[in-house]
């Protein structure tokens, strides 16, 4: 399944995860060039990027969930969830989300950042925005507010 060095787990601040699967498959957001922001820079426009996220991880086959995040009004990282399609059991939204936006703004420290996701992270991914420095975690779409990210919230 791997080759060596493939699928090992290493930090960047934040659960980054580097599989065989992981870059097999559909293209990162990150793979692509800048996010397009949303026309609406409000809370609702962006957990519409994360419901538009949930409908690509969908379309591909993947579990639906869908997650963006954002600092100082930007989406600064959006993923689809890639479970299924990467192999990957920690590929949830959130946490590729997370990924995306440390790989863009070349740091693991997102504080001040926002995570928007169509449903409440799992425990997984509220420790990896725990550990990320993520501010608050907004889900739902009614955009319920669940706080800053705590470790052992189940």
């Amino acid at each position: 399944m791997s080759a060596p060095g493939l699928g090992r787990r290493r930090l960047l601040g934040g659960l980054a995860f580097v599989g065989a699967a992981a870059g097999a498959g559909a293209a990162r957001a990150s793979d692509v060039g800048p996010i397009a922001q949303p026309a609406d820079r409000t809370p609702a426009g962006f957990i519409a990027r994360a419901f538009e996220m949930r409908r690509l991880a969908e379309a591909a086959g993947d579990q639906p969930y869908g997650a963006a995040v954002v600092k100082d009004g930007r989406v600064v990282g959006q993923a689809p969830s890639r479970v299924v399609t990467a192999g990957d059991p920690t590929a949830h939204a959130e946490t590729e989300a997370i990924r995306d936006a440390a790989r863009r703004l070349g740091t693991r420290d997102l504080g001040g950042c926002i995570l928007y996701s169509s449903s409440r992270p799992c425990a997984m991914c509220e420790a990896a925005a725990y550990w990320a420095g993520i501010g608050g975690m907004i889900h739902g779409a009614d955009r319920s507010d669940a706080g800053p990210p705590r470790l052992g919230r189940c």
